[in-house]
């Protein structure tokens, strides 16, 4: 349905039905042809979702990029390459840009320093200087983290101060200047920052999610023992959700986007609570894993803040509804349905 400027999620609403008023726009002229979007990191476990969702919904051209596991129309590319970049933007004219490549491993980012700072930061604005060309603008979708904050004062707003506590999270808070930039007021095109926290989903390995993993070690009934962090409070929020989220943004809303913006899950979880809930649906024994509530020492290899849950006030003030999947109902059905 419709509300105001911005049409209004509803649990019956399809992607389809998305699409409806903005081809309505495009019947009347207020569009020129079919959206193109383009997204980038589509074979991991974010881009594939957005990709997928992007590809279900009628009238959209969407392309797909992937640096080391390209398949089917999801093509390789070099995303640190600006020569390959710009020619491909050049030759596909994105309305769109949904930007969920980089590195996202924390414990990995900390170790390939040069190369996280490039795809992280440098990335981004790459696309963000195309995105304002004025031949062929675009909107570029920045996915960022909640990791760009210090997990000491949460809820963080929009607005609120960035702080990060490690490497991945600088670089990321890199690229969202890089995007933000006060050089673009003024230029064509439109880019946005989404900030999003820790994922789950669809994955063709569970290690490909800081969630998904815990699956894998909640089965191990070898006899290893764990010790599970339940310091660190997380909101997981289901990949499906941040693109059927994403879908909405691009064919529905018919006024500028705020430059930043927040998506999550609700549900408070620690990891050994995440762990507790995947053991009760699988049915089987925890007690190889043992809770760690205590404050990570400041010497840590690569910290982690405790606590950097997004206010997700932004998304009232632009009408959308959060929705989202429930985790342990979704977890129940995923799980059973691999059986």
């Amino acid at each position: 349905m419709r509300s105001g400027h911005m049409w209004v999620h509803s649990t019956h609403d399809t992607p389809v039905e998305f699409l409806f008023f903005w081809l309505v726009r495009s019947y009347i002229g207020e569009s020129r042809y079919i959206m193109k979007v383009l997204v980038t990191g589509a074979s991991g476990v974010l881009g594939s979702a957005v990709y997928q969702a992007f590809q279900a919904v009628k009238g959209i051209e969407v392309k797909g990029t992937a640096h080391t596991r390209p398949s089917g129309d999801v093509i390789a590319i070099d995303l640190c390459d600006e020569p390959s970049v710009t020619t491909l933007i050049q030759d596909f004219k994105p309305d769109w840009v949904i930007h969920c490549a980089a590195e996202r491993r924390p414990d990995v980012a900390a170790k390939n320093v040069e190369a996280t700072r490039v795809l992280n930061g440098m990335v981004p604005a790459t696309l963000a200087r195309l995105s304002s060309n004025k031949e062929h603008s675009f909107t570029l979708i920045y996915i960022s983290t909640d990791y760009v904050f210090d997990g000491t004062a949460a809820p963080y707003a929009v607005d609120a101060k960035p702080n990060p506590v490690n490497l991945y999270g600088e670089t990321k808070l890199a690229g969202e200047k890089a995007v933000l930039d006060d050089n673009y007021q003024g230029k064509p095109g439109q880019r946005v920052v989404l900030r999003v926290p820790v994922l789950y989903g669809p994955a063709p390995k569970n290690s490909d999610s800081a969630i998904n993993i815990l699956v894998d070690i909640v089965n191990d009934q070898s006899g290893k023992q764990y010790t599970m962090d339940h310091y660190a409070t997380r909101y997981p929020t289901n990949v499906l959700d941040i693109a059927d989220f994403l879908v909405r943004l691009t064919v529905a809303l018919d006024k500028p986007l705020p430059p930043i913006l927040h998506y999550s899950g609700t549900e408070p979880y620690t990891k050994y609570e995440i762990c507790l809930v995947l053991a009760k649906i699988l049915n089987v024994s925890h007690d190889h894993i043992t809770p760690d509530a205590a404050d990570p020492p400041p010497n840590l290899a690569v910290p982690r803040p405790k606590n950097t849950q997004l206010s997700l006030d932004i998304l009232d003030n632009i009408g959308v509804e959060v929705g989202g999947r429930e985790f342990a109902t979704w977890w129940e059905h995923y799980l059973f349905s691999k059986n």
